[in-house]
């Protein structure tokens, strides 16, 4: 009994030492963490065409069915293991398009991600939560006469996530799911150009004849986004990898509650008109319908340069749904680029 107990008990303490030194260094499989003291670098560089689909906002642009290309996209996740379990990373991206002038950070996310549980099968779990910090750059929109317009790139926003991941190794093969959501917090980080408008009874009036500023910024609701995967991940041999991922995105509408920018005093008559400009905006866009549904398949193809350092060719494709009002929908979204890791 003594000799079955000491057998079983060797046996516990192995598989929990397993469990702790276990894991990948291949940086693109989808379970991969650093070990205590390591940092890693995944640094990236795309192409984006993109033709944009038919929504009632892209319309009223007349940009519905329009091509956009090139969309340049620069990509940076940096990270480091504190402990076997316990790493913390930033995640940085950036995105220019001539066609719409749209410029500026499209990710940007600080977290800690821990591994709850790994064991002697390669059964891993973690968890991870992040800051939001799309807020360091505006959100920049405009408002036009008869049809509103909001450029939403769905960036300006502070906010948290909370994540989860899970998965498994079967000697080359590995499997994961994750699922993530994202909070926004509701501000004004956001700029928002005014020109003319069509008040009825009156017609065209500037903007800067109602005390308008130029910019403005408006109180923004909070909002919510929802992500769910699946990946899978093949290591052919000890240079070449090949992984896939399909996620579901999906992103409530935006709203404004109230017009943040100090007005300037006018006469009374042209008090109550702008007072009637900003009460039909609100209307407006109290719910913007501006939502949208992602479905993004991503495909990656990796060689092992050295140890440490890993080239990766990745594609992917979008196809979306998208509300009336949402200025992101598109017909086709194809990206295509490559990444260098570099783990020391």
């Amino acid at each position: 009994m003594k000799k079955t107990l000491k057998t079983l008990a060797i046996a516990t303490v192995s598989m929990i030492s397993t469990g702790a030194i276990a894991g990948t260094t291949n940086m693109e499989n989808p379970l991969f963490a650093p070990k205590s003291g390591e940092y890693f670098s995944k640094t990236g560089a795309a192409l984006m065409y993109k033709r944009a689909d038919h929504t009632d906002a892209l319309k009223l642009k007349n940009h519905d069915g329009f091509d956009e290309f090139p969309v340049w996209r620069a990509t940076e996740d940096f990270g480091y293991g504190i402990t076997d379990r316990l790493v913390t990373y930033l995640s940085l991206g950036y995105t220019y398009n001539g066609d719409i002038d749209r410029r500026g950070m499209h990710r940007g996310r600080l977290g800690f991600g821990y591994r709850i549980f790994e064991d002697a099968t390669d059964f891993v779990w973690d968890i991870y939560g992040e800051l939001y910090m799309s807020g360091v750059s505006p959100m920049r929109g405009s408002y036009d006469v008869d049809g509103f317009t909001y450029k939403n790139f769905s960036n300006g926003r502070w906010g948290g996530v909370a994540g989860t991941r899970f998965g498994k190794t079967w000697d080359k093969f590995t499997a994961s799911m994750f699922a993530e959501y994202l909070q926004t917090i509701g501000n004004h980080n956001n700029e928002i150009e005014l020109n003319r408008f069509d008040i009825p009874g009156v017609g065209a009036v500037n903007a800067t004849d109602l005390g308008f500023p130029k910019l403005i910024s408006v109180d923004l609701k909070s909002t919510n986004e929802t992500t769910i995967g699946l990946s899978g991940f093949y290591e052919a041999n000890d240079r070449w990898s090949f992984g896939g991922t399909f996620k579901f995105v999906e992103h409530s509408d935006n709203g404004v509650k109230s017009i943040h920018t100090p007005m300037v005093q006018l006469p009374a008559a042209q008090q109550a008109q702008r007072q009637q400009v900003i009460n039909g905006l609100l209307a407006q866009t109290a719910d913007m319908d501006d939502g949208w549904q992602e479905y993004v398949l991503t495909a990656v193809v990796s060689n092992q340069i050295t140890e440490s350092v890993q080239l990766s060719l990745v594609t992917e494709y979008t196809f979306d749904k998208s509300h009336p009002q949402s200025q992101n929908g598109t017909d086709a979204k194809l990206e295509m680029g490559v990444r260098a890791n570099v783990r020391f």
